[in-house]
């Protein structure tokens, strides 16, 4: 396998793709390849719809917006998951629930919402060699990353990765055809929405994750970095 040993500059690599499609899983195997920070922007929008839904607003714009420009919203990645602090509370056990994922789209097409998210995550970008992965980090939120990645899978193989997490997290009741009309609906908003639309860049690499394994999946993207790196 080829790795990056040493990075002269930071760079930035920027994952898009649909729910489901596994860009969290590669992600946080190139952060840990090349020793870099990974951005979950998944996660953030997540934070504000759990949020949204607890203090019953989530219905209420005018209400999200007003919320979300008066939060301290922070990442830590360890133990091989992203913690999601807000205002200094930890929320991570609480925003991959069957609830947030039927509100987050809607949640996360709220223009106010993306711009403060956005800013957040450029920072972020700012001073490290970072891994970031979402819906727009390769359009809008990084369009001039070094490395851009469109990944995706087939819907019926994505509704079983989803379906696994929730049996793994104890939720038996949902079924398939439930997470798969989700996921559906979800392709439907993030794609549709008129502000930051799921798309694939003019110059990313595309990369089909149906029928390869985890390990097979990193080795393609590690060489396609390297290639690229050595333009760099």
């Amino acid at each position: 396998m080829l790795f990056l040993l040493s990075m002269s500059k930071n760079l930035i690599i920027a994952i898009d793709g649909p729910a489901g499609s596994g860009k969290s899983t590669l992600a946080k195997n190139l952060a840990e390849k090349l020793n870099s920070v990974y951005v979950d922007t998944g996660a953030m929008y997540r934070a504000i719809t759990y949020l949204a839904l607890r203090n019953k607003i989530a219905d209420d714009e005018a209400a999200v917006i007003k919320m979300t420009r008066g939060l301290n919203i922070k990442l830590q990645y360890k133990d091989g998951l992203t913690h999601v602090l807000v205002n200094g509370e930890e929320v991570t056990d609480f925003i991959r629930t069957a609830e947030v994922n039927a509100k987050v789209s809607d949640i996360s097409r709220i223009p106010e919402v993306r711009a403060e998210l956005v800013k957040i995550q450029r920072r972020m970008g700012e001073a490290n060699t970072l891994v970031a992965e979402g819906r727009d980090v390769t359009t809008v939120v990084f369009p001039d990353a070094e490395i851009k990645i469109f990944l995706t899978a087939d819907l019926d193989v994505r509704t079983e990765r989803r379906l696994k997490e929730y049996r793994e997290k104890g939720d038996s009741q949902i079924t398939f055809e439930e997470v798969k009309t989700n996921l559906a609906e979800r392709d439907k908003i993030d794609s549709g929405r008129a502000v930051s639309p799921l798309k694939k860049a003019d110059d990313a690499f595309e990369l089909d994750s149906t029928n390869i394994s985890i390990g097979d999946e990193l080795n393609i993207v590690l060489n396609k970095i390297n290639k690229i790196k050595e333009k760099v």
